[in-house]
């Protein structure tokens, strides 16, 4: 296939996923409250409750409960500017970091991060359902991961609008059956509460600040659930004075808010760990942190035991299958992405949809669930040094120094192939934190290896673009259009142009013109997307040699 008609082909099948383009107006065609809905469906995932429980049994209640609120709060602060960015911008992570200090092919890194973030998560949710098949049908293990594996892949390949109807119709029956018996049991029986507050693990009962840091630690590495839930809020619509209130409420949520959600299913595992240990079989011991056997054990406590097996199935199945079309679905966007730009090939997303659950199976052979929290803590520091330099350059670099774009920009041509900033700033957080980790810089250092990784990218992502200059920001900060960027409300631009290479019409912000002039001299337009499969630069406009700070010109305006 020829370069044009690959450009053609994948701008036909991006029309559902835009998995390397700005998600256009004509796309966006749901209210705030609804894509805040469904981005709040996608957290059903039960591994909240098994890193809950996880922790609550290595170092007690106080412990844990410290620790999920702490990792909580970092979330949210670096969740706010990430999220607004995506929402205002209409732009998922990847298109985001390429402009916030990694440059257009320097994302590429990021991306993969968060790739194998779908596949671990995948893994864990797949490896929780396969153990409820097991308890309730007896299903080897082997085979529920398999069943798990290829049930979401109906449903996974038609994007956005599946995802929407699935989340609509199964939310409501997924609190019923989780909260409706918790909280039947926390008024019936008082004593259970009180077994939950006085429980050590095995710990010695006292508070520890490195305990308190440890079971942060397992929770920071959800960090990346922040991208997945932006790869719904990247469709919110433009915000207008009419519906800036839903907006906001929607924004908050589901975008940095979906932590609120998470933290609580963390704290209710402690709690169904304490009670299966207490109430039902004190000899489960670490088998307490699987959700089939505390929904099980509560169930039982108000129900026959046919009935507390599959109400327990049933809560399951709904929650795998709600988190893990939108695993395979993040994921699948997050390999195109990274293929297309290296490959300059779009072979559809459909086989980037195999290839996340081909490595998710694989992890699930390989029993990731029962390393659940070594895995995660040490996950944990490439994932906090990634979304903090991130969060940095939007928050301090561009709003504070005003040395990086203020515009999210994410257009080749537009941007320098690589920026060391970003860069930088993850490799030497990374680096250091992973020592840590594996005691190399000390027994003492040993618990707080995560805080490294958090300080280190929150100092070193400003250091860099000060001593950088912001000159790998941008290659030119003109892209060759006189229209505006933006509308009257400081949205991007409606505004619609036509593909002189694809033929298509694409909104304002996805064009550039083109270095390649019409038959009579005229200016043409380019899409991001054809230049992102071109493997020349012949529509790619020169460099700015010269120009105005990047602070001075329009850029900015779209707040």
């Amino acid at each position: 296939m020829s370069r044009t008609g690959n450009a053609r082909a994948a701008a036909e099948d991006s029309l559902e996923d835009y998995a390397f383009r700005y998600v256009p107006r004509t796309f966006r065609r749901w209210s705030a409250a609804s894509v805040g809905a469904t981005a709040l469906g996608s957290i059903a995932f039960l591994a909240d409750f098994s890193i809950g429980a996880t922790i609550g049994i290595d170092h007690g209640t106080a412990n844990a409960m410290l620790g999920i609120l702490f990792a909580s709060v970092i979330i949210v602060i670096v969740g706010v500017p990430v999220a607004y960015y995506a929402a205002r911008y209409n732009l998922d992570l990847d298109l985001i970091a390429r402009g916030s200090g990694f440059g257009y092919y320097g994302s590429i890194i990021t991306t993969v991060v968060f790739a194998g973030f779908t596949c671990i998560f995948f893994a864990l949710e797949g490896a929780i359902m396969a153990q409820g098949l097991q308890v309730a049908t007896g299903t080897p293990l082997w085979l529920g991961y398999l069943i798990s594996t290829v049930v979401v892949i109906p449903i996974v390949i038609y994007g956005m609008r599946a995802l929407e109807r699935l989340h609509f119709w199964t939310t409501p029956l997924w609190l019923a059956l989780a909260l409706l018996p918790l909280l039947w049991i926390i008024v019936s029986d008082p004593e259970s509460v009180r077994a939950f507050t006085s429980f050590n693990g095995n710990s010695d009962g006292s508070i520890s600040f490195g305990a308190v840091v440890s079971s942060a630690a397992v929770c920071f590495a959800l960090t990346p659930q922040l991208a997945e839930q932006i790869d719904y809020i990247r469709a919110m619509p433009p915000r207008t004075p009419s519906n800036a209130r839903s907006w906001w409420t929607s924004f908050a949520l589901s975008g940095p808010g979906w932590v609120i959600f998470s933290s609580t299913k963390q704290m209710i595992g402690v709690f169904l760990a304490v009670y299966v240990l207490v109430k039902v079989d004190p000899t489960l011991g670490h088998s307490a942190t699987e959700p089939v056997k505390q929904f099980v054990g509560m169930y039982q406590t108000l129900f026959p035991d046919w009935l507390a097996i599959v109400l327990a199935l049933v809560l399951i199945v709904v929650a795998q299958v709600k988190i893990n079309v939108t695993n395979a679905y993040s994921g699948s966007l997050a390999w195109s992405n990274v293929f297309t730009r290296v490959a300059k090939h779009y072979p559809g997303r459909t086989i980037f949809v195999l290839l996340n659950l081909v490595i998710a199976y694989a992890l699930m052979m390989l029993d990731v669930f029962t390393l659940i929290s070594f895995v995660l803590s040490l996950y944990a520091n490439v994932v906090m040094a990634w979304l903090v330099t991130i969060a940095t350059d939007i928050a301090i670099n561009k709003w504070v120094l005003r040395i990086s774009p203020r515009f999210p920009e994410f257009r080749r041509g537009m941007l320098h192939d690589w920026n060391p900033v970003g860069l930088v700033s993850v490799g030497l957080a990374s680096v250091l934190s992973l020592l840590a980790f594996a005691g190399l810089l000390g027994t003492a250092v040993k618990p707080f290896s995560v805080l490294i990784a958090i300080g280190v990218a929150f100092v070193a992502t400003p250091v860099m673009a000060l001593a950088t200059r912001g000159r790998y920001y941008l290659r030119r900060r003109s892209d060759g259009i006189d229209s505006p960027l933006f509308d009257e409300h400081g949205n991007p631009s409606g505004e619609r142009l036509r593909c002189h290479v694809t033929g298509y019409m694409f909104e304002r912000p996805d064009m550039l013109a083109s270095a390649q002039r019409g038959a009579h001299g005229q200016v043409q337009y380019v899409s991001s997307l054809a230049l992102t499969l071109d493997d020349s630069d012949r529509y790619v406009l020169p460099p700015e040699v010269n120009g105005p700070p990047h602070w001075a010109t329009d850029r900015g305006r779209g707040t």
